[in-house]
């Protein structure tokens, strides 16, 4: 959902958002927040733990409907911290992060298993339940990932059958063909989980009164597929992403209602975000015709490094804390939802909690943050490149925004080059490189997102390590002056190899060109053969 998707932050938005607007003016609204990716998966992985997800295994892409578990069980989440706590938790909605389902041999799935050999009617394993939630009822994955169904507290609800293609789209199912439980409609998904999420917090402030509770409630809307209910199809005379965004106000809009009956307000948080900027699913073009911009002001889309790619609306409501109809301008990120609930519970969190996360409760209380300009906030596109901001200045290291989602010709940058700069305050739309003007700054900012890599961590603390496993990281090439041993390995560029990198950085500079395709390719090489050495090191 992008920034411009509510009237809060766009004034010329062409459809109502009256529910988000009205937690607007109810609370504190951020202009300057980022996702910690600009597509799903990694976004929700850093909203649970306060940590990148690219220092996981997962360095690029997503996970599918059947993919095993991100989170490792032993990792601290915010959920599992606040169960610590005593608070009841619950999370209803997509989940998108993993969990191991059993294959009728009793082994566990994989991204590549046939879906016709799960067994459905097995408890499915490291899931949320494992890493803090009480409760649990939502879907695997996106939904138009199979498999298409409801998930309760680890087992498959409903008759579930594998359906082909053509049998797939004859039930209605936008998405991938395969497992399918009957009667299941993937417009039905967002009006199930607001009722679901209403009727929880109901019972839980009924029954127990006292006992306070955390409700992650992961919307699979307005992600594609585009699917609103019958009640909101048309109704934004603009587009059907028009019409899924009105539906996503209302599924706010009854959550707050709810809050609001049960007598809680005051003392109850509500924080709403999103995973990244609009997906080229919503189809632009047509919306734009009509003045519709769904990244508002900013250059680009989801899986992007352009702002537009992670620039999110992000609103909090807490009155007896938060002024209403208050602005912060504070650089925030999806991971600092770590650090702030462990600071508004009083929690201190050890070394290797949060690693990537930063607490915004003195921006909720109004005061003044004079050192925020010194963190780095690092971005991340869909297929693994980085950029980082940091102060007034923020470092591309490509030039078409991590992401071939849409054609930087259409907008060229002024002075284009490998890697861009921008001065945020006075460009925020992305117009201008200045990286020729400024190389002081691209050099600092490389070697601050390289101690970030190198570190484990990009918060004050005693480095730890990044997790091991995953494809190789190639995009850490215009890094490499810049990373330790460890982070080079992981790149999959040996110790020996150190020397001969140095010769050729010293070339690059008199030749004055970025490294050549062949040299990419020889990286990747480097690091497939530094797998099979590892691989056979610990065998």
């Amino acid at each position: 959902m992008g920034v411009g998707d509510v009237k809060a932050y766009n004034p010329d938005c062409k459809f109502p958002t009256p529910n988000l607007d009205r937690l607007a003016a109810d609370g504190m609204r951020f202009t300057d927040a980022h996702s910690n990716s600009s597509v799903c998966t990694p976004t929700r992985y850093g909203i649970m733990t306060g940590r990148y997800c690219w220092r996981t295994s997962k360095k690029r892409g997503v996970t599918r409907g059947l993919s095993p578990h991100l989170i490792n069980p032993n990792r601290e989440t915010v959920a599992s911290l606040l169960k610590k706590q005593g608070y009841n938790t619950a999370c209803i909605g997509k989940w998108h992060l993993g969990m191991d389902w059993s294959l009728k041999d009793g082994t566990i799935t994989s991204d590549k298993s046939s879906q016709n050999m799960v067994d459905l009617k097995a408890k499915i394993k490291q899931g949320p339940n494992e890493i803090g939630f009480n409760y649990f009822f939502g879907i695997p994955a996106s939904a138009n990932h199979s498999p298409h169904c409801f998930i309760e507290n680890g087992y498959v609800q409903g008759e579930i059958e594998f359906l082909g293609e053509n049998e797939t789209k004859a039930a209605g199912i936008q998405g991938k063909p395969g497992l399918v439980a009957k009667g299941f409609k993937q417009s039905e998904i967002l009006p199930t989980f607001t009722h679901r999420t209403c009727e929880w917090v109901t019972k839980q402030v009924e029954t127990n009164p006292d006992q306070p509770f955390f409700v992650y409630m992961p919307l699979n809307s307005p992600h594609s597929p585009i699917v609103p209910s019958a009640k909101f199809k048309g109704k934004s005379g603009l587009s059907p992403h028009g019409d899924f965004c009105m539906e996503t106000d209302w599924a706010v809009g009854e959550v707050m209602n709810t809050v609001n009956r049960l007598g809680i307000t005051d003392n109850t948080i509500i924080i709403f975000t999103a995973d990244n900027g609009s997906s080229p699913q919503a189809k632009f073009e047509p919306m734009q015709a009509q003045g519709h911009y769904p990244s508002f002001i900013y250059r680009g889309l989801k899986g992007m490094t352009w702002e537009g790619g992670h620039r999110v609306p992000f609103i909090v409501r807490w009155p007896v804390v938060v002024k209403g109809s208050t602005v912060s301008e504070q650089l925030i990120c999806t991971t600092d939802l770590m650090a702030t609930i462990a600071e508004v519970n009083g929690v201190t969190l050890a070394n290797n909690v949060g690693e990537d996360s930063v607490s915004f409760l003195p921006a909720l209380k109004g005061e003044n943050v004079s050192d925020s300009g010194k963190r780095g906030v690092v971005h991340h596109s869909d297929s693994g490149v980085f950029a980082m901001r940091s102060g007034k200045w923020k470092v591309l290291l490509d030039d078409v925004g991590g992401s071939r989602r849409s054609n930087p010709k259409d907008r060229p940058v002024i002075d284009s080059a490998d890697i861009i700069l921008f001065d945020m305050e006075n460009d925020e739309r992305e117009t201008k490189n200045l990286s020729h003007k400024y190389p002081e700054v691209v050099e600092a900012m490389k070697k601050k997102l390289a101690d970030y890599v190198n570190n484990g961590r990009s918060t004050p603390g005693v480095p730890v390590l990044n997790d091991a496993g995953g494809k190789s990281w190639a995009e850490l090439w215009p890094l490499k002056d810049y990373l330790n041993e460890v982070s080079l390995a992981e790149m999959g560029i040996s110790t020996p190899e150190k020397a001969k990198l140095q010769q050729k950085k010293e070339q690059a500079k008199l030749e004055e060109k970025r490294p050549t395709t062949e040299e990419v390719k020889a990286a990747r090489k480097a690091a497939r053969k530094a797998r099979k050495a590892n691989a056979s090191n610990s065998k």
